[in-house]
C-alpha cells in the first residue's frame, strides 16, 4: 500500500501497488536494455562510396620502371590533371582512408522478455528510495512510490505545477534543477543543444489535459503517458532509480498489463 497525494501534498488514501514494484532490481538488465533501445533512434550517417573514385586514374603495367611511385595516375596529355595521383587516399582530391559507412548497422536489438524484464524493474526502482537518493535526486522525506491524484493531468500553468511540486516535498529538487542549467560553448551552440540540464522528476499520466504543457518550462521535469513509458525515460543514461510520480490512473493501467500477461501466459 502506498498513500495517494493531492496537490496539496496531502494525503487522500491509499492505493494498493501493482506487482511490478516488487520485482527483483536488476541493474544490470537496465543498463543492457538502455543502451540498445536508445540505438533505435540513432541515424545512419556515412561517405559516398564513390567519393574520390571517379576518376580514369589506373597503375601501370607493370608498375615498376617508370621512375615514379606505384600509386595509380590520371590519364591523358596536355593536362593539369593529367598524370596526378588519384583514386586513393593520402593524396590531393582522393578518397577517404576508412570513412565512416552508411551501411553499416547500428540498431542493436533485444528479446521480447527481456525488454519486458528491463522495464519492470525499472518500475520497481521508482519505489526504491536509496536508488533514488543515490543517483541524485533531493526528495527529503518523500515517500516513494509517490502517487497523486489525477489532478495533476489538469494542471496547465507551470506556476501552478511548481507550487504542486513545492507542497509534495520538492522544494530541493526544483532548486537543484534551476541552478543545474549550464550553457554550453563552441559547436553545440550550433547545433541546437546550447543548455544541458540536469535530470529532474517524470510524471507519469493517462491522460494529458495539460501539464505536458506546464512542464516544459521547469528544466528536467518531463510528463510522459503510462503506455509510452520506457526504459529510456525512468533510467537516463542507464542508470536506474529516476525521481517518478505515478497519476493514480496510471496504477490503474499498470494493474490491467499484468492482468493481460498472465492472461496470455495462462492461454
Amino acid at each position: 500500500m502506498a498513500k495517494i497525494l493531492n496537490l496539496k501534498g496531502e494525503a487522500t488514501g491509499e492505493a494498493e501497488l501493482p506487482e511490478v514494484f516488487l520485482r527483483p532490481l536488476r541493474p544490470d538488465i537496465i543498463h543492457r536494455a538502455f543502451w540498445i533501445l536508445r540505438s533505435h533512434g540513432l541515424q545512419s550517417y556515412g561517405r559516398d562510396p564513390m567519393a574520390g573514385e571517379r576518376t580514369s586514374a589506373e597503375s601501370g603495367w607493370p608498375p615498376t620502371g617508370r621512375g615514379i611511385s606505384r600509386v595509380p595516375r590520371v590519364k591523358g596529355e596536355r593536362s593539369r590533371r593529367s598524370g596526378q595521383a588519384a583514386g586513393v587516399a593520402s593524396v590531393v582530391g582522393g578518397r577517404l582512408a576508412h570513412p565512416p559507412r552508411s551501411e553499416k548497422v547500428i540498431c542493436n536489438k533485444i528479446n521480447k522478455k527481456e525488454r519486458r524484464l528491463a522495464l519492470e524493474t525499472a518500475v520497481a526502482f521508482t519505489g526504491d528510495a536509496n536508488a533514488v537518493a543515490w543517483r541524485g535526486h533531493r526528495a527529503g522525506n518523500v515517500e516513494f512510490p509517490v502517487i497523486i491524484t489525477d489532478e495533476i493531468e489538469t494542471i496547465s500553468k507551470t506556476k501552478e505545477l511548481a507550487s504542486a511540486l513545492e507542497a509534495m516535498g520538492l522544494a530541493d529538487e526544483l532548486g537543484r534543477l534551476e541552478k543545474g542549467v549550464k550553457r554550453r560553448s563552441g559547436k553545440p551552440r550550433m547545433r541546437g543543444r546550447a543548455y544541458k540540464e540536469p535530470i529532474g522528476p517524470l510524471i507519469v499520466v493517462t491522460n494529458d489535459r495539460g501539464v505536458g504543457r506546464a512542464a516544459e518550462s521547469i528544466p528536467g521535469v518531463k510528463v510522459v503517458s503510462v503506455e509510452d513509458v520506457s526504459v529510456l525515460d525512468l533510467a537516463p543514461a542507464g542508470v536506474a532509480g529516476r525521481l517518478t510520480l505515478w497519476s493514480e490512473a496510471s496504477l490503474d493501467a499498470l494493474k490491467a498489463k499484468e492482468k493481460e500477461v498472465e492472461m496470455k501466459v495462462e492461454a
